[in-house]
């Protein structure tokens, strides 16, 4: 398998483990919904997992992977708002929680970057 395939695939992993939890233990994502967005955590947190759910297939095929990849890419400069909020959130927890918090916010970068590497390579 080529690296950029197997690149790929973990990406559609990552994706497809995360739009499950959004699912499996939806109150964990419903808690870092930004509380200015209309309709209710819980539909923020159901379009989010269904979107990675998506994404995972989009990646994970040849066929539409370039434009999943870009589209990853995007989603995930899209949810960086939950991590900010999460970070408001937990500002009063204790700092191993508040050290968690913030370092989320830092990860998204590394997402973007591997997303649109992904893109490039399926081109």
């Amino acid at each position: 398998m080529k690296p950029s395939t197997r690149s790929a695939l973990l990406l559609a992993g990552l994706l497809g483990g995360a739009g499950v939890a959004h699912f499996a233990r939806p109150e964990n994502f419903d808690a870092i919904v930004p509380r200015a967005l209309p309709g209710g955590a819980r539909a923020w947190t159901r379009a989010s997992g269904v979107a990675e759910l998506a994404l995972a297939a989009g990646v994970a095929a040849p066929r539409t992977r370039r434009t999943a990849a870009r589209a990853t890419a995007l989603f995930f400069v899209a949810v960086f708002p939950a991590h900010i909020q999460m970070a408001y959130d937990w500002r009063h927890r204790p700092l191993a929680a508040q050290a968690a918090a913030y370092g989320r916010m830092p990860l998204q970068v590394p997402l973007v970057l591997w997303a649109r590497r992904v893109a490039r390579a399926a081109g």
